[in-house]
């Protein structure tokens, strides 16, 4: 990763945040795209290797002129993008029979549109430098959970998105990969309504619905996030990778 330009979205906290800064110690120049101006600064200032950077940059994902900007801004200040990591994302509970309008309206915008926009924005600089895209996705893409309905058929659509634009630009030698976490300790669940007494249930509950019995960290996930970013994955592509302690692998518990 050394010199190359990586945009990671919803680098202000979770995954994103974990991932942006495991790229910017690896050489990277990272372009971190949040809504929190003081989580993004500290982010900057603890990056620890001397050729990695970030570059904050505030953003709405729900706001195309500022996907647009995102990616502009990037090959203005870098001239180049050879990575980019779709990490932004929002939950809200749900069911068929509950979910609203708007619920379901901004879930996909920030959970999918904003995904495709911004991989079109990117493109013509990913194809230039034979980059990559990764995309965070949840296990709620591969198995039915209830409750929150709009979230699951948000990250369903990410990993058809991954499959079907990574055929379409292999030719191109552009790679398209996606991530399915289980339950990581963030504060996606807390911003979508949980308040700390149910988040700490639901943790302790976590514990028995992934066989390996523990939640996983951003950590974990920025690991393989770097890995399918990385030149040592340069043969996959369309892949959606399971990182979730075993909880694809259950029936309902």
């Amino acid at each position: 990763m050394q010199g190359k330009v990586v945009i990671v979205t919803g680098a202000s906290s979770g995954i994103g945040r974990a991932s942006a800064l495991l790229f910017a110690n690896k050489g990277a120049k990272v372009v971190a795209v949040g809504r929190n101006e003081k989580e993004l600064l500290a982010l900057a200032k603890s990056v620890k290797s001397k050729t990695g950077s970030v570059n904050v940059q505030l953003a709405d994902m729900a706001e195309m002129t500022q996907l647009e900007r995102i990616a502009s801004e990037t090959v203005h200040l870098f001239g180049r993008i050879d990575v980019l990591v779709n990490s932004a994302g929002i939950i809200k509970s749900g069911s068929i029979e509950t979910a609203t309008l708007d619920e379901w309206d901004r879930m996909m915008h920030i959970n999918l549109r904003s995904v495709f926009i911004l991989i079109q924005k990117c493109l013509p600089h990913l194809i230039e430098s034979k980059g990559n895209i990764v995309s965070v996705s949840s296990v709620a893409g591969t198995r039915s959970f209830p409750n929150v309905l709009p979230y699951c058929v948000s990250k369903a659509a990410i990993d058809q998105l991954t499959r079907c634009s990574a055929l379409e630009l292999a030719p191109k030698g552009v790679r398209v990969n996606a991530v399915n976490p289980g339950v990581v300790v963030t504060n996606i669940h807390k911003r979508g309504g949980m308040d700390d007494e149910a988040y700490s249930a639901f943790l302790e509950h976590s514990k028995e619905t992934h066989p390996i019995g523990r939640v996983g960290t951003p950590q974990e996930v920025a690991e393989l996030i770097y890995y399918l970013a990385s030149d040592k994955a340069g043969w996959i592509t369309g892949a959606t990778y399971q990182i979730d302690g075993g909880r694809a692998q259950t029936c309902a518990r």
